[in-house]
């Protein structure tokens, strides 16, 4: 009898063990459960609650949702969510490209074509015979007169010196000396030879003379004015040579590496939309904009009939052909303001952020400059589906937990 006492209490005591560890894990199992989901509101999915409720925003009744415990930098995504956001992958590898550049810049003159006009002796300015910026000068034409004491004194020096010539002896040899070196100052100030022989044969010594141009051109600058007085050396007037302009624009530095000078790019006009003609690149600035990170480049574009204006807006295409490189569609790429960064197929469904550094960009494609693994799939559509999922899951910074 004690021995059948003995095994009803041992069974009793199984059975007590047994519905204690089946409540545990039952416990066990709703906790992990509570764990795993979270509580959100699918009008503002930015709001996460531990249980349920009212979404203070909308106040909407909060759905439940799982939470992704998988790495902070990767995702998992079902076949009906990659169906539904038109997700695709594909290898990507290094290919030729021909890529193509499109810039603005604008027209302006070649400081290799200016020349000053400036004072060849001191004196006040008693004409301008152009007044206008703009105005087109031809060799040879009146630019400005001068009244100036010094050049008045040369011309008297060779005036005397020249009626000292027909004098016996010593005296006449001496005079031609005399009239070389007055000649000679004479040009010194500018007179060319046909102003020097209407000296000689004037009857009075004027104090005035005029200047004029050596070359053709269009007035760029005038920086006199009449009746102002002038120092040696001082600048009247700017000529510009508008045969030849130059065009400056910026470019990505990114795209500047493989820029050269002499390279052939094509200009065309927004004043002249039917109009295009070839220009080559003439200078690149070695000094990158650190506010924009662009470079500086100018092209020389030549400008006969002088249709071109300083001024003028043009669209500069470079076309640069087969570069080779690793390059994916530009929508493959996700940009933000901290970091650029691809999602790359770890295993089916399961995505991870990847972040990568840019080079050229055209025709729709982008290079990739950093160094990827080409043996990986990497998402070339439905990026922003799967980076829209990623933000809704873990939040909205892309460099916590990226891969580098």
């Amino acid at each position: 009898m004690k021995q059948l006492h003995k095994i009803c209490f041992l069974i009793i005591g199984f059975i007590f063990v047994l519905g204690c560890n089946s409540k545990n894990e039952d416990k066990h199992e709703t906790r992990e459960f509570k764990e795993s989901i979270y509580y959100t509101c699918s009008m503002d999915p930015q709001i996460k609650e531990d249980k349920p409720g009212k979404c203070p925003i909308c106040h909407m009744d909060l759905t439940p949702a799982k939470k992704d415990n998988g790495a902070y930098n990767s995702i998992s995504l079902s076949d009906q969510q990659i169906k539904l956001g038109n997700i695709s992958t594909a290898f990507i590898g290094t290919s030729q490209q021909s890529q193509q550049g499109d810039y603005t810049g604008v027209l302006t003159v070649n400081p290799e074509g200016v020349k000053s006009i400036s004072a060849r002796a001191g004196g006040r300015i008693e004409k301008l015979y152009f007044k206008t910026e703009g105005d087109f000068i031809q060799k040879g034409q009146a630019i400005y007169q001068l009244y100036s004491e010094p050049i008045a004194i040369a011309k008297q020096d060779y005036v005397s010196a020249y009626s000292q010539l027909a004098m016996p002896g010593d005296f006449g040899k001496n005079a031609k000396t005399m009239v070389a070196a007055a000649k000679q100052k004479l040009l010194f100030y500018g007179l060319s030879n046909a102003q020097i022989e209407a000296v000689k044969k004037s009857k009075e010594v004027s104090p005035y003379t005029t200047f004029y141009s050596s070359y053709s051109g269009t007035i760029s600058e005038i920086t006199a004015t009449e009746g102002s007085y002038v120092m040696e050396g001082a600048p009247i007037i700017k000529v510009a040579n508008l045969n030849t302009l130059w065009l400056e624009t910026q470019v990505n530095v990114n795209y500047a590496k493989s820029l050269r000078l002499g390279q052939t790019a094509t200009i065309s006009f927004v004043d002249f939309p039917s109009k295009s003609v070839q220009a080559t690149i003439s200078f690149i600035n070695p000094e990158i904009n650190p506010d924009t990170r662009l470079l500086l480049i100018q092209l020389e574009v030549a400008n006969p009939g002088l249709l071109l204006k300083p001024g003028m807006q043009a669209n500069v295409q470079v076309t640069q052909s087969n570069q080779k490189g690793i390059f994916v569609p530009i929508d493959a790429v996700v940009r933000d303001e901290k970091v650029t960064f691809i999602w790359v197929e770890k295993s089916h469904g399961v995505f991870e952020n990847l972040k990568v550094t840019t080079g050229l960009e055209s025709n729709g494609m982008i290079e990739i400059t950093s160094t990827i693994d080409t043996n990986k799939k990497i998402v070339i559509t439905g990026v922003y589906a799967v980076n829209s999922e990623y933000e809704f899951r873990k939040g909205k910074d892309p460099m916590a937990g990226m891969k580098m």
